[in-house]
């Protein structure tokens, strides 16, 4: 059973700045790791977010496993989604 995927305001603000192509391989790559999150994602050193590598860019996530649940919090670019947070 595929994971729930829910966007913050500020993902969908970043996901609508980049390229249309681009946009829609994190997409893509998202829909495929919702399947099983645990293979795709990486967990961030300290803190509790999740990464998701998509080309040069990274996708920043919380993962619910007691609701099954994706929340995307940011995409952006691998030089810059770091430092925003």
């Amino acid at each position: 059973m595929p994971w729930r995927i829910q966007w913050t305001d500020q993902a969908i603000r970043d996901l609508s700045r980049l390229d249309r192509p681009v946009a829609r391989r994190i997409v893509s790559k998202l829909e495929q790791a919702a399947r099983e999150p645990l293979r795709f994602f990486s967990r961030l050193v300290g803190g509790d977010d999740y990464k998701l590598r998509v080309g040069d860019y990274r996708l920043l996530a919380l993962l619910s496993h007691e609701t099954m649940t994706i929340l995307v919090e940011r995409v952006d670019h691998r030089s810059r989604v770091y430092r925003r947070q």
